[in-house]
């Protein structure tokens, strides 16, 4: 019996403390290899500081862009922070920028080995956190080939049976319905729900040819479980900065996945079907352009062709970067249009004078409609809702601006730094869409080059000409048909909040026919 008792006693005890071992082991290993990294990198690099553990976390406040930006005037276009565990080199300066992602473009090429882009991966590599190599070139290539085919007015002529131009132009002229609808029933209304679901659809008809109602429930299910996906994804998390989280239970993580395999599903159902139904005389979506994509052999390098799973990954990257930017671009639109009711005048009125009343406004009016995308692009630079790009990683030891940094550093990319220099913008603290024609009124593309908003070099974002045409198109179908105007004692904050995109702060709008 005692014999028993002890066998059973020891076990206990031991479990325990193995499992304190195994965690002080596990935080003692992770700190030491942090310290070490960090000190490799920091030695020749300037920056503030850091604290033991934690970094430079907590100096870096409710507005980290700022934070890093100010840091910039003592510390230069290179310096270096913790984030935890993890040492960051932060690149400021156009020019540094330009030397960084374009003429040494393959040393700034990799992503990190973040925790979260594996969750958001479901383990499987997407084309935005796709470590740099073959694989990621042809895969990009590939995505790359299959928005064209939806972007350009030459895919007319192509077997591509529903077009990017006619998926907008369809929801801009229901939104202008829902807004009035709206207007009726409740008055004063904040526009994001309308908005979200108007460019969900779009997106939805691109990527699997199918368009819902707004109350559609299997559509309003879709457009939640990515909302989490993406609200998830842009608060960050601990286990990407404190590795040893990963062991450790989080409700945050719990929740990332079980959103992340509810969007996949979705995903992995719709693809499924399209291979079901696919007819190559008959291309319907960017889904099918993929499928046919891979088919035609001729694509990337000795016959290599995206799997299943990359197809999977490649649709669901484009599916959520269909929603975010633009939905947040529009929030952003609108709420300056009713903070400068001046430019929305002048908008309406080069609206009128090029484009008329007898039709709504196509992707060929961009040229005729300078100081509307004078605006837009003004939009992009003040607000800068995305002041840094997804974090970028270096595929090789390098020196930038005589600085050397190791292979494999967490680069972050300082958007908002560029599109607040004062040596580029004047008064750039200020809104004004002017600064973006020449003297002849017409659009400066030199002045619009340097605004910052998409990445710059091997991983600029793929949909940006999507995300251009989109606004675009959403913007004047509006203010076409509407006039959109600020409550009487609205006071409107043009400060936004925080996160990997920045969105406004709450607002509501009043909406009533021009016409």
């Amino acid at each position: 019996m005692t014999a028993m008792k002890i066998v059973w006693e020891l076990p206990v005890v031991s479990i325990y403390e193995v499992a304190i071992t195994f965690i002080v082991f596990v935080v003692t290993l992770t700190i030491i290899r942090g310290r070490r990294n960090a000190v490799n990198v920091a030695v020749s690099l300037p920056g503030p500081r850091s604290w033991p553990i934690v970094g430079n976390l907590l100096q870096l406040g409710e507005y980290p862009y700022l934070t890093l930006t100010k840091m910039r005037e003592e510390y230069g276009d290179v310096l270096c922070i913790k984030l935890g565990m993890v040492p960051v080199v932060v690149v400021s300066g156009m020019e540094t920028i330009k030397q960084a992602l374009i003429k040494q473009g393959n040393s700034f090429a990799g992503r990190p080995d973040f925790y979260t882009f594996s969750l958001i991966g479901n383990g499987k590599t997407m084309t935005f956190s796709e470590k740099y190599g073959e694989s990621w070139k042809l895969h990009k290539k590939i995505a790359k080939n299959a928005l064209r085919a939806f972007s350009l007015t030459e895919a007319q002529s192509s077997t591509c049976s529903c077009l990017l131009e006619e998926h907008v132009c369809a929801e801009a002229t229901e939104l202008v319905k829902v807004l009035l609808n709206k207007a009726e029933k409740e008055g004063a209304f904040d526009p994001v729900e309308p908005i979200t679901s108007t460019v969900a659809n779009v997106i939805c008809a691109l990527c699997f040819g199918k368009r819902y109602e707004h109350n559609d429930k299997e559509f309003l299910n879709i457009v939640h479980t990515n909302h989490e996906v993406m609200r998830t994804f842009a608060s960050g998390n601990v286990a990407d900065v404190f590795p040893f989280f990963r062991y450790l239970p989080s409700p945050s993580l719990k929740s990332m996945i079980k959103f992340v395999n509810r969007l996949n599903n979705f995903m992995i159902k719709s693809i499924q079907e399209h291979y079901t139904t696919f007819d190559k005389n008959c291309v319907r979506d960017i889904t099918d352009t993929l499928i046919a994509l891979c088919q035609n052999r001729k694509v990337g390098w000795n016959n290599a062709v995206l799997t299943d799973e990359q197809i999977v990954s490649t649709v669901t990257d484009i599916f959520g970067a269909g929603f975010d930017t633009i939905i947040t671009g529009l929030q952003w639109c609108l709420l300056y249009l009713i903070q400068y009711p001046e430019f929305q005048t002048r908008i309406q009125q080069e609206i009128d004078e090029k484009v008329g009343q007898s039709r709504l406004p196509r992707f060929e009016d961009r040229t005729l409609l300078p100081f509307t995308e004078a605006f837009i692009n003004e939009v992009f630079r003040h607000t800068t809702y995305m002041p840094f790009t997804i974090p970028h990683c270096t595929t090789a030891s390098t020196t930038l601006n005589g600085y050397f940094i190791p292979k494999d550093t967490c680069v972050f990319i300082n958007q908002y730094q560029v599109n607040h220099d004062e040596t580029l913008w004047q008064d750039a603290g200020s809104f004004i869409p002017q600064r973006f024609l020449d003297e002849r009124g017409g659009l400066n593309k030199d002045v619009t080059e340097k605004v910052m908003m998409f990445g710059m070099g091997m991983r600029r974002c793929l949909g940006e000409n999507i995300a251009r045409l989109e606004m675009f198109i959403f913007l004047t179908s509006l203010l076409h048909q509407l006039k959109i105007e600020n409550l009487p004692d609205q006071k409107l904050d043009l400060t936004p909040n925080y996160g990997l995109t920045m969105k406004p702060k709450s607002y509501k709008i009043i909406v009533s026919p021009r016409i």
